[in-house]
């Protein structure tokens, strides 16, 4: 089994024209099912809300402004959320929401809520349908950060394979609109792309807003988190599921470092703000690979706030892991050595019966 996040591109979803292409979208979500059917976890980042929202409004002519497209998007994303739900519902495949920008990933705290929000809903068996919040971004819908954005919750899942579908094969030595001798570039597999490269993959599309450059970043950026990245044409015959079966489509783009190393860089580029010290049976379970459970902590260190990086300390004192915590301190010491299931008593709320879960903890020794 693996993690799987598809992009699609507006061009894609509406075959180049003004509409979203029911047709192509019913092919693709028989795709995405039949990759469920194998075992694999989907998770969809879906473009295409300005277009959805011009189509229900029977193409209005507005203003080229950031508020003319923020409000199409609000308009849209309804429609677009529907029409998936739809097609899902065929194959008896529950979707949810979820809407993100930058900024959602680059905050600790909402980081760690989008993180365990979504392994929630893939865990229930939901296929999460993401799109950027253009409603609220501002810099991002002038730039196609769906590219991006996909390439950062790639990171914040730790996928496997991404994929880039778009209105061309792949990534071109030169625009093969305007150059006849241009040639696909089948594999990038060196820790740094050539400049040369870099330049080919400017310009724009018509309907969607962002291009192959946004691709090309979102590609580095998502093999630095240790995901095979695969940018291909949307509209081939299968393409989903011959990019998942490794066919040599498009431009596939290999990992830089590993997964595990990219979330352990990330836990640790903030540093710890506190500390947990756990007792000796704790100790051995998070070696294991277990969760930090509230009765096995002994003392909490610091003042630190939910989604913030604090040390695991065995009962030597020596600092075994660190993790992104669940509740704040002061919430921690007051559930400290009960039982999980009294954690909504105590405080009223309820995050998860874990402190720490293993899957956003690092080991350290």
């Amino acid at each position: 089994m693996s993690r799987i996040i598809i992009k699609l591109g507006t061009s894609t979803l509406t075959e180049g024209n003004n509409h979203l292409s029911l047709p192509r979208m019913v092919d693709l979500v028989r795709q995405m099912s039949l990759l469920r059917d194998q075992g694999h976890e989907v998770i969809l980042v879906s473009s295409g809300a300005v277009a959805a929202g011009r189509q229900a409004l029977n193409f209005p002519q507005l203003p080229k402004s950031i508020p003319a497209k923020q409000m199409l998007a609000a308009v849209g994303q309804t429609k677009l959320m529907d029409t998936w739900g739809d097609l899902f519902a065929i194959y008896n495949i529950p979707v949810g929401q979820v809407l993100l920008t930058r900024d959602d990933l680059n905050s600790r705290n909402r980081y760690l809520n989008a993180r365990n929000t979504l392994l929630a809903m893939l865990k229930q068996g939901v296929i999460p349908i993401i799109n950027e919040n253009d409603t609220v971004a501002t810099e991002e819908i002038r730039v196609g950060d769906n590219d991006n954005l996909s390439a950062l919750v790639s990171n914040l899942v730790a996928a496997d394979l991404l994929m880039l579908l778009t209105d061309q094969d792949g990534l071109y030595t030169a625009d093969p609109r305007s150059n006849p001798d241009a040639h696909l570039i089948s594999l990038i597999d060196t820790p740094q792309i050539d400049p040369a490269i870099w330049e080919s993959a400017g310009g724009g599309g018509r309907l969607g807003t962002g291009g192959m450059q946004t691709k090309l970043q979102a590609a580095d950026l998502a093999r630095r988190s240790g995901v095979t990245v695969v940018i291909a044409r949307g509209r081939a015959p299968d393409v989903i599921l011959a990019v998942a079966r490794g066919e040599p489509l498009g431009t596939r783009f290999t990992p830089v470092e590993s997964a595990v190393e990219s979330f352990k860089r990330f836990m640790l580029s903030g540093g710890k703000i506190g500390t947990l010290e756990v007792d000796k049976g704790a100790a051995a379970a998070i070696l294991r690979g277990g969760s930090v459970l509230p009765p096995g902590i002994a003392t909490v260190n610091g003042n630190f706030e939910r989604g913030q990086s604090v040390g695991l300390l065995d009962p030597n004192g020596v600092e075994i892991a660190r993790g992104l915590v669940n509740y704040k301190a002061d919430d921690i010491r007051r559930i400290a050595r009960h039982q999980s299931y009294e954690i909504e008593a105590i405080l009223g709320y309820f995050y998860g019966e874990e402190v720490i879960h293993r899957s956003n903890l690092v080991l350290l020794v």
